[in-house]
């Protein structure tokens, strides 16, 4: 056998996992992503979805998508550096920068490969990387990739995110990036202090709104526009595969970082363009995001009526205060334990162990759409407040 399998036969996680009956990842789908979906011919309830806005079936939004795909094709075959820009990419960017408060954006073909090529590729040598210690994989990814000096600093902590700063050569370029919201814990960036720092340090900011776009803000327009700091932040990036519907990604920003990104950016330049077929959906999700207000209500409702029915329950729910709700196990086994007799009793949720979090800090990540019923969110409540009370995870 040669090394490089010896190496990875010893890993064996999964399959010790599967023997024991709690494998909990690549279960399949056989229907659509709705608050009910199917697993193995049975109808299961669908509380782990990024679907905020409960837009994936939506009749206008296949329709889009079926369009472009009879006007277009099935895909670009090559990237939007040579071949492979549309009309309708220029048409969604000029859309989503509007939408955002931004001079310009760039789409990319996913939310991750935004991250990976923009925080790569913005700073030098000589300059600086500040991230928040929960940020996104894909933004550690990102930073990875950089030349600059890379500086973590404590979760939403403030005077860590100073004592950072503070470090850094005054005449030196300084990015902090954050999520706006934090895609596992639910909580909110403090942008509005963080944004007092960058502007104390001369530091630019960049913010992740995945998981902030159509939840926040006027419109859905995200926790920038929530806090009223878009005209300051320098780079605002979002995704397509949350409550837009679809798959993609964009960076938004002013004209002269937009065209150094789009001639600098290797996602970018050397992967596929985005297909027809999801570029028409995000823009006919957003179409509906726009004119449809009431969906995020509905999806607001929801979110407080299940923060009451968690912490009246007892559950352990840390910070947060949107849709992402995580439930606190802190114990990798328990975890996958649990996420398995849920779904048996009819309810998907999804596993969040390690390396993802420490140990001691594993959960499960309970998330909210607005086309969820109060019935069937009643009914996820009792079901998991009885397997927790079982496992003594509360009393």
């Amino acid at each position: 056998m040669k090394l490089l399998q010896e190496k990875l036969t010893k890993y064996d996680a999964p399959q010790r996992a599967k023997a024991a009956g709690i494998y909990p990842y690549f279960r399949v789908i056989e229907s659509d992503q709705d608050t009910e979906v199917i697993i193995n011919g049975k109808k299961v309830l669908m509380f782990g979805s990024n679907a905020y806005l409960g837009l994936t079936n939506h009749p206008k939004v296949k329709e889009a998508a079926v369009d472009a795909i009879r006007k277009y094709g099935t895909g670009c075959a090559g990237s939007r550096f040579l071949n492979g820009t549309l009309d309708i990419h220029i048409e969604l960017e000029k859309r989503l920068a509007e939408f955002v408060g931004k001079e310009d954006a760039i789409v990319y073909s996913t939310g991750f490969q935004v991250n990976l090529g923009v925080v790569s590729c913005v700073t030098g040598r000589e300059d600086y990387i500040l991230w928040d210690e929960l940020d996104h994989a894909s933004i550690i990814e990102g930073h990875r990739l950089s030349f600059s000096t890379k500086l973590k600093y404590k979760h939403n902590d403030m005077e860590s995110l100073e004592k950072q700063l503070q470090k850094c050569d005054p005449d030196k370029i300084k990015l902090i990036v954050t999520d706006s919201v934090f895609s596992m814990e639910g909580d909110v960036a403090n942008l509005p202090e963080i944004n007092k720092l960058a502007k104390k340090y001369n530091a630019s900011l960049m913010v992740d709104e995945a998981h902030g776009l159509g939840v926040l803000g006027r419109q859905g327009r995200g926790a920038c526009d929530h806090f009223g700091v878009t005209d300051d932040v320098d780079l605002i990036m979002g995704t397509f595969s949350k409550s837009l519907a679809s798959i993609g990604g964009f960076i938004a920003g002013d004209e002269a970082v937009t065209n150094y990104i789009r001639h600098n950016s290797r996602s970018y330049i050397f992967s596929a363009s985005n297909t027809p077929a999801a570029t028409a959906a995000a823009s006919a999700a957003l179409d509906i995001m726009i004119n449809e207000p009431e969906r995020i209500q509905k999806l607001w409702d929801l979110t407080h009526y299940a923060l009451d029915g968690f912490r009246t329950m007892g559950c352990e729910i840390g910070h947060t205060s949107t849709p992402i709700i995580p439930l606190f196990i802190r114990n990798n086994d328990l975890t996958f334990m649990v996420v398995r007799e849920l779904l048996d009793a009819g309810i998907f949720v999804n596993p969040v162990v390690t390396p993802a979090v420490a140990p001691e800090d594993t959960l499960i990540r309970f998330s909210l759409m607005a086309t969820h019923t109060k019935e069937q969110l009643d009914f996820a409540l009792e079901t998991i407040e009885r397997v927790f009370k079982k496992h003594q995870i509360i009393k």
